[in-house]
């Protein structure tokens, strides 16, 4: 059985095993968007754990004595099924398989983030249910695989599980390991105005940092509006940056303070916010579909971290 391929390896049709997200970052790679190079530990990998480890069956029970309308429930459900998960052991053919993809990439620090392959579609999305770690690096990278895994039994994703009737139907959950981005400035960008609703209008949102400020909603991002023809930059909204995420002498990722003369600048040069913009735009017109993009820019060099279709519009 396959456990785990390169991103060069996978397309947007590799969802089943690849999850929304593996498969749009293999996608991506595919048609030359700048995509840091990693992998993904295919859906495969997850069931085969449950297989080995017997807990396909527990997991099944606990499931199944959840009310939705009673919250209690949930959490009870979810606290049992998480510890069982992070308390396993992953089998010894898949943490070889996984360390050797690792040694590959020949970094020091990956993201590792969680795919569930009953993801993002126009109608329902994960984004946001499931979790992502950053700046991980050899020692904990099966803590973070389980994490991952576990993820996938939140109670925020539970419920979500039976809000949107996918409760029956099988869900699994892969996970993408991807070369870190050190990043002086990220954030995330729609190729559709989410608000106005305005085809020929994009918006970008950027902060200093990581951008896993910007997802979680922890600042308050510069945001740029772009319209698509002519392409010019026609509303630029400039937030005080008072802090920012980063990783931190002893690799962890911490927040730390802007000093004022930094924090009060434009985050993205208006070169920079059009130069995104193209690449918005070159996704979106590959996917035929309005996208909702995370990116980032290390040492002058812009990368597409994701990309999933927007489910607002």
């Amino acid at each position: 059985m396959i456990f785990i391929k390169e991103f060069t390896k996978l397309s947007k049709d590799d969802t089943a095993i690849a999850g929304g997200k593996g498969a749009s970052l293999g996608e991506m790679t595919q048609v030359g968007i700048p995509v840091p190079h990693g992998f993904v530990l295919l859906s495969s990998a997850f069931e085969e754990f449950l297989e080995i480890t017997d807990l396909n069956v527990e997991i099944n029970s606990i499931l199944s004595s959840v009310d939705p309308k009673v919250m209690h429930t949930i959490e009870h459900a979810s606290e049992k099924i998480q510890t069982l998960i992070k308390g396993a052991t992953i089998p010894q053919n898949i943490a070889e398989e996984t360390k050797e993809a690792f040694n590959k990439l020949d970094v020091q620090f990956v993201a590792v983030r969680s795919s569930a392959t009953a993801e993002d579609s126009a109608s329902a999305a994960w984004a946001g249910q499931l979790d992502s770690y950053l700046n991980i690096t050899k020692p904990d990278l099966s803590e973070s695989i389980k994490k991952c895994w576990a993820s996938l039994f939140t109670p925020r994703a539970i419920f979500y599980r039976f809000e949107k009737k996918l409760n029956e139907q099988k869900i699994s959950v892969a996970v993408i390991v991807q070369i870190m981005v050190d990043s002086n400035v990220a954030g995330v960008a729609f190729s559709v105005h989410p608000v106005t609703k305005d085809a020929n209008q994009l918006i970008i949102e950027a902060s200093f940092g990581l951008g896993e400020a910007v997802v979680s909603g922890q600042v308050t991002p510069d945001s740029y509006v772009v319209t698509k023809n002519p392409r010019e930059i026609i509303d630029k909204n400039i937030s005080i940056q008072t802090k920012g995420l980063y990783r931190s002498s002893n690799n962890k990722n911490e927040w730390q303070d802007i000093p004022l003369i930094q924090g009060s600048k434009q985050v993205l040069l208006d070169s920079e916010i059009l130069e995104l913009s193209e690449m918005v735009l070159q996704i979106e017109e590959h996917y035929g579909f309005p996208c909702d993009i995370e990116w980032a820019i290390a040492d002058g060099k812009l990368y597409i971290l994701q990309s999933r279709p927007i489910t607002t519009l």
